[in-house]
């Protein structure tokens, strides 16, 4: 059974103790850090800008994924990608020309990814999947962190699976909303290969614990019987 490659989102943390929040990231099981800018027009909700991915950049030793909700966000690119960003990632619904977008990010010497609502069509990835990265499936409405998980994705996971191993592409599958200990073992058995997750982390009393518990589902729970059975 593979492990997860698990992204913490600093979206559901307290904005108040970023940099501490950072020295956990740091110390985790986690493989890079995903960072949400939010524009307030594609989606409800506004997050940050550049000041504050200038001390993301900083402090983080996590490669860094740019999740842009925003409108236009070739617009951006070429601002975001000085911050020491490893992959790039933009809403399919927010591109007139997908294609020349994603060419963008690759030019800059980044990493590109495709985000998907809930409700978009696998078919939009047509005609860039092979230049893509990752893929990745919101699995909320976006705007909001600790929103549930819509059980949807799991069909749409397998489906993109087999629209990646069809077109022989080499995209990851992420996973973005709703994910925690409970259902992470649903999102990995239907082919996603990495996770993000926000409140399920922050949240939580400990969230080291919390982020190999998603990294390593299955020997986790597997430790915890066992711990069961000897007592």
């Amino acid at each position: 059974m593979k492990n997860f490659m698990v992204a913490p989102s600093i979206l559901s943390t307290d904005f108040a103790h970023l940099g501490k929040t950072l020295e956990i990231i740091n110390r985790s099981e986690a493989d890079w850090l995903h960072v949400d800018v939010m524009d307030g027009m594609f989606v409800p909700n506004i997050s940050f800008g550049t000041p504050v991915l200038e001390a993301i950049e900083q402090h983080s030793m996590k490669p860094i994924e740019l999740h842009l909700m925003i409108v236009e966000p070739e617009r951006y690119l070429e601002v975001f990608s000085k911050y020491g960003i490893d992959q790039i990632t933009v809403h399919a619904e927010a591109c007139l020309h997908l294609h020349s977008v994603v060419q963008q990010i690759k030019s800059l010497g980044c990493k590109a990814g495709v985000a998907l609502n809930p409700h978009t069509s696998l078919g939009s990835l047509e005609y860039v999947i092979k230049d893509l990265d990752t893929v990745c499936l919101m699995a909320v409405n976006p705007g909001f962190g600790g929103q549930g998980f819509i059980p949807e994705t799991l069909e749409k996971i397998k489906e993109l699976k087999q629209f990646i191993q069809r077109k022989d592409a080499k995209a990851f599958i992420e996973v973005d909303g709703g994910v925690n200990r409970n259902n992470v073992k649903e999102i990995l058995n239907s082919g996603a290969d990495a996770v993000v997750a926000g409140s399920s982390i922050f949240n939580s009393d400990d969230p080291l614990r919390a982020i190999q518990e998603l990294k390593k589902p299955i020997e986790i729970n597997v430790t915890k019987r066992n711990k069961l059975n000897n007592n």
